[in-house]
């Protein structure tokens, strides 16, 4: 059995035993329930969009404890900044992370992910009710038909979703109910990161989902060269969670970004110029 596989087998456990502690009823008696969602893809769109969107994320079951010490109010609130959107790793086992940090991460007014994997969906009914804008579905560990299935209840429920494929066999799980497609870098079999995997998919994917490059990002040349090939979103956690504080990693990142794209558009000019 496969880290992927171990993961899945454990979420089901695990959402049985929360469906016995709070009904789908009662989530749907939560405040957050009755929000307008933002939209994630509409901000991507943004002329002025970085497209990243800023992860929180405490560990990870192939680099162990990242940071256990940083507050998700004051990572996020770092993030909201200049993040087109924040994403929130909920699940409990291996990421470290609740439900609990996406309702501490709502009062961001931009575009909230939350990230899990999804096998039912009741845990839709979850999103909505702790404040999600997006939830997360991921091809490797669902059929075309749950896709389908879950995608449209977000879509119902106002929530835009993000299909996750890691290789080109997944593609044919995007659905019409799908909002965009993530392609992750990183093989959640064995958890190794190849950025050439987000290249050779994005001709693939359907120009109306816009792409989102996942994992592996450490640099902003890459987005650059990312942003070159089709993408308009960028999923980074690591790179800001590693350090002591999350909030200045990702200040320095945005400032080199926002340098570049500076430097970049002065050479058009004077190309144009010419």
């Amino acid at each position: 059995m496969d880290i992927l596989q171990k993961i899945v087998a454990h979420k089901k456990v695990e959402v049985e035993a929360r469906k016995l502690l709070k009904s789908s009823k009662s989530l749907e008696k939560e405040s957050p329930f009755d929000r307008v969602p933002l939209s994630l893809k509409d901000r991507l769109m943004e002329q002025d969009s970085t497209g990243i969107i800023a992860e929180f994320k405490r560990q990870s079951p192939s680099k162990g404890m990242i940071n256990d010490h940083a507050r998700i109010d004051h990572v996020t609130a770092a993030y909201a900044s200049d993040a087109s959107g924040i994403s929130v790793l909920t699940d409990s086992q291996f990421f470290g992370g609740s439900l609990d940090d996406l309702t501490a991460a709502r009062f961001n007014q931009v575009p909230l992910l939350r990230k899990d994997f999804m096998v039912d969906e009741y845990q839709v009914i979850e999103a909505k009710a702790y404040g999600a804008d997006v939830i997360l579905l991921i091809a490797a560990c669902l059929s075309k038909k749950e896709v389908k299935k879950m995608a449209r209840l977000s879509k119902s429920l106002g929530m835009e979703v993000l299909l996750e494929v890691h290789d080109a066999s997944e593609l044919g799980h995007i659905a019409d109910e799908v909002d965009l497609v993530g392609v992750n870098n990183r093989n959640l079999k064995t958890f190794e990161v190849d950025i050439h995997t987000s290249l050779e998919l994005i001709h693939l994917i359907p120009a109306s989902k816009p792409a989102i490059a996942e994992s592996g990002i450490t640099d902003v040349q890459t987005i650059v060269s990312l942003k070159q090939a089709g993408f308009k979103g960028f999923l980074i956690g690591e790179n800001f969670m590693r350090h002591a504080d999350p909030a200045i990693a990702f200040a320095d990142f945005i400032h080199q970004l926002k340098a570049i794209q500076l430097s970049d558009s002065g050479e058009a000019g004077r190309n144009y110029e010419n």
